[in-house]
């Protein structure tokens, strides 16, 4: 339960998601086909898992819970996002060249990066942007691991960012893997799940040669952009950077898509102010 501006937030309830309909499916194809031939019960059965070995790896497949993965604005809009920041090298001047732009994005923020650089997650905050959860120490094995790590992982996330008076919805899970899991741990923590539709697939700006190229390529009406607020391994292409940035922002805008906040794009809101 999560008090915000004189309204009380309470836990959603659990929903039956694609896999427990596919799984029933499966199981009810396989006692049929038991009946002609047990051989044949595999079929459904090897299918259902090999769905679910795929699945996790699938940003936009929501299978194991409901995942947001791009707008329903219904306006030649997108919304970008920012992963795995704050950085102290790439948040100041990404956040002028945004200011320049007059572009609201959302930064998704590990816990670790925001308690370890509070002025910046405050000056994102100042200046308008929406904040995410996107893990404590974006650990991209996480999916592999318990549930009391993944709910560890979010929750700690949760309470830094309560320091700086606001409660997440919104969590996007490191490079956008998901498992069975997830879903209970953000129903406890009435949260949902956010991908993207639109990436560079820059290895979290490890590669950022032609980012803008790789982006402008790819986007699409309601699209969520998908980048990152992290110092590439050279530290000297940091203006490179910041150029494609520009770019993708100036590309978006010739091809006549505005840049929407994204609680606009998607009707939901990504974060509450806490009283």
């Amino acid at each position: 339960m999560v008090h915000c501006r004189g309204r009380v937030l309470t836990m959603a309830r659990p929903r039956l998601s694609a896999a427990h309909f596919t799984g029933a499916f499966s199981l009810s194809g396989a006692g049929l086909l038991a009946l002609v031939d047990a051989r044949l019960a595999l079929i459904p059965l090897l299918s259902f898992v090999s769905i679910c070995a795929m699945a996790p790896f699938l940003p936009r497949l929501g299978f194991f819970l409901p995942i947001i993965s791009r707008g329903s604005s219904g306006k030649p809009a997108v919304a970008i996002t920012f992963d795995d920041g704050p950085d102290p090298v790439t948040t100041p001047p990404l956040l002028d060249l945004l200011s320049t732009h007059g572009v609201r994005a959302t930064f998704f923020v590990t816990g670790k990066k925001a308690s370890e650089n509070p002025l910046l997650v405050r000056e994102i905050l100042r200046q308008g942007h929406e904040v995410g959860n996107h893990s404590y120490s974006h650990d991209n094995f996480i999916m592999l691991k318990g549930t009391r790590v993944l709910m560890r992982e979010i929750e700690s996330t949760q309470r830094i960012l309560e320091g700086f008076g606001i409660r997440p919805l919104a969590f996007r899970p490191p490079v956008g893997i998901t498992n069975p899991r997830l879903g209970k741990v953000l129903n406890r923590s009435n949260m949902y799940n956010v991908n993207f539709s639109c990436r560079a697939f820059d290895g979290g700006n490890r590669w950022i040669k032609n980012l803008a190229e790789r982006i402008l390529r790819r986007v699409h009406v309601d699209a969520i952009i998908a980048l990152h607020d992290v110092r590439p391994a050279d530290h000297t292409l940091v203006p490179y950077w910041l150029n494609q940035i520009e770019l993708i922002l100036s590309g978006l805008r010739e091809r006549g898509l505005m840049v929407l906040p994204l609680p606009e794009l998607i009707g939901r809101r990504v974060m509450v102010r806490l009283l």
